[in-house]
């Protein structure tokens, strides 16, 4: 769990909780059910086959294609996911220490490979240790921290109250939209075969338990996953709604980005930036008057209470709209790689206003999250290429110690690809969400492969295979068919893969019968 924990995690998890709330904690609930039969059917499974990566299964059940399929889309999906774990601590140094971003990504990259070089799995997981420890007591300080800095008189409860009315303690929407990005449909089903893939066939996750002294052992950690990752996920965005009500009463900038009003202050728009920044600043405190006079008046009538709650939500409205202007401004005047400012907002809010020792610690979290995700990752590329490629394809035959070398190299390799994507990543949506829409497109094909291999005994390679590829097409084209949110795209890939194997088995691949 530790490891899945990015720096993303830290940056863009408080930014997404600031910026929309909790309703992204809808993104886990099929976690507790994906857990359930990764235990019962997927870890049985590989420990009987006593393998190294999950794809070997697939040259036993099908043949060196598929293996080799599937083994790649999961290199191109974790090489972007890793890449996008470099990139994100960059942003940290880019801020404190007001150095171009691509100098900080090439330090946080090249100090994670030589230390996945130099330690391997077991420097990953001694590191993760302490650096679990380390990110619940990071997180707990900061939330009571925050809620010291609020007014005096302003408690928990009247935090609860100001994010409700502005929609940020939504934490369940009931409605069935597969256009929704979370809804509790999308959360149980979309994400149930999203964690099913993540958890079964990734390399990344299935080399955690493949790496367990038992069975028992790997069950428990996934199981402690299962349980834990809600609450935690919860922590964070909650932390994000916390920040949210601070800068309800703390005057927030117009864009928490700094490279944003650097730049257009340089640029001919200063002073229509200058006159939105006014606008801003007029709107807040209006704003909070508005919820200073709510406040005073919490007991009275609901008649007293609905246009002030209105006002409060046109107010924010404003706020927002003005923010978005400014961002735009920047985007049209910049050829900059920027992400968006929610990713920021975390990252801005403990620069300011934390003590400076906490600051120190918090970032320190960022850091040790991002190089145990990214570490881990290395690992599990490394393991991929050796074993189904390297080895399967081209030495078969060699000691262990040239294998170990060679994986090694693989690391050092993807290490520097995963460095040089770090350096070309475009303009993406919060960084939590870019992570998960990515591996959507790709993790619904590979769970189909692997449940077609388990239960589908009469189905062989060549179906398989064809059915695999079409159904990625069909992934990558559907969004702008049907304007699918990105959670749904791991079912529509997986149930795809299942129905075109078995029809195309009966159909084109049934097996010649002479007359």
């Amino acid at each position: 769990m530790a490891t899945q924990a990015s720096a993303i995690t830290f940056l863009a998890g408080p930014g997404f909780g600031y910026a929309h709330g909790l309703e992204f904690i809808q993104f886990y609930l099929g976690l507790p059910l994906a857990v359930l039969i990764l235990c019962l059917a997927f870890i049985p499974n590989f420990y009987k086959l006593n393998i190294y990566t999950a794809y070997e299964y697939l040259e036993g059940r099908f043949d060196p294609k598929t293996r080799a399929l599937t083994a790649f889309l999961f290199l191109v999906l974790r090489a972007l996911s890793t890449a996008i774990s470099v990139y994100a601590p960059s942003i940290i140094l880019s801020a404190l220490l007001h150095i171009p971003s691509y100098i900080s990504t090439l330090a946080v990259g090249l100090l994670v490979i030589t230390y996945t070089l130099t330690g391997g799995s077991k420097s990953v997981s001694y590191t993760q240790v302490l650096q679990m420890i380390i990110i619940f007591t990071g997180l707990f300080t900061a939330i009571f921290t925050t809620l010291s800095l609020l007014p005096p008189g302003v408690h928990f409860t009247q935090v609860l109250k100001i994010s409700g009315i502005l929609g940020h303690l939504k934490a369940l929407d009931l409605h069935w939209n597969i256009q929704e990005k979370y809804n509790i449909w999308s959360g149980l089903i979309g994400g149930l075969f999203l964690q099913l893939s993540y958890f079964g066939t990734d390399q990344s996750q299935v080399s955690r338990y493949l790496t367990g002294s038992s069975i028992r052992e790997s069950k428990l950690g996934l199981i402690f996953n299962g349980l834990v990752k809600i609450p935690m996920q919860f922590l964070i965005l909650m932390t994000g709604v916390l920040v949210f009500v601070f800068f309800q009463f703390n005057a927030p900038p117009l864009a928490f980005n700094p490279l944003i009003k650097s730049e257009i202050h340089d640029s001919k728009k200063s002073k229509l930036y200058e006159l939105l920044e006014k606008k801003h600043q007029e709107v807040f405190i209006l704003k909070k008057d508005k919820i200073q006079d709510y406040l005073n008046k919490s007991k009275g009538s609901l008649s007293i209470l609905k246009p002030i709650q209105d006002k409060i939500k046109a107010l924010n409205l404003e706020e927002l709209s003005l923010e978005k202007k400014a961002i735009q401004m920047h985007d049209d005047s910049s050829n900059s790689i920027q992400t968006e400012d929610s990713n920021y907002v975390f990252l801005s809010f403990i620069l300011s206003y934390l003590p400076k020792g906490l600051v120190g610690a918090l970032i320190a979290i960022i850091f040790l999250s991002s190089m145990g995700a990214v570490a881990s990752a290395l690992n599990s590329m490394a393991s991929c290429s050796l074993i189904d490629f390297y080895k399967r394809w081209y030495k078969k035959e060699e000691s262990d110690a040239h294998y170990l070398r060679a994986s090694k190299a693989f690391t050092l390799f993807w290490g520097l690809v995963c460095v040089f994507l770090a350096l070309f990543i475009g303009k993406f949506d919060n960084l939590i969400e870019a992570v998960n829409r990515i591996g959507s497109y790709v993790y619904g094909p590979i769970l189909g492969i692997f449940l077609v291999g388990f239960y589908f005994k009469k189905v062989k390679a060549n179906s398989v295979f064809l059915s695999a590829i079409l159904s990625e097409m069909m992934v990558i084209i559907a969004p702008q068919l049907f304007h699918m949110a990105y959670l749904w795209l791991n079912v529509l890939g997986c149930i795809l893969v299942i129905l075109l194997s078995i029809i195309l088995e009966s159909t084109i691949f049934k097996p010649y019968k002479p007359v």
